[in-house]
């Protein structure tokens, strides 16, 4: 994945978000700020989901599409129309 350590420093960032917020539930911080900074915490994944899906797309989705077996094409479709799914769910 070209893209590893943009993804890997995106990740380390959130991972201070999170401790960030356990810290303004610990304090009682207002709940409204709270929600604010969980909210940024699922931004800054869900940038991070679309650069590893985006790197999905350029290289394992292409390959398969290329490819003879048309199993593995239905096999890579079938993946990314589970993650949009998945996605979706609330």
């Amino acid at each position: 994945m070209p893209n590893q350590e943009d993804a890997k420093k995106r990740l380390k960032t959130v991972e201070g978000h999170i401790r960030g917020v356990q810290r303004m539930i610990d304090d009682d911080a207002y709940c409204i700020d709270t929600i604010s900074q969980i909210h940024a915490v699922q931004s800054a994944l869900n940038k991070v989901s679309t650069m590893i899906l985006e790197e999905h797309l350029h290289s394992c989705l292409i390959t398969a599409i290329r490819g003879d077996d048309p199993e593995e094409r239905e096999r890579v479709l079938q993946e990314i129309i589970d993650v949009f799914e998945t996605a979706t769910k609330v």
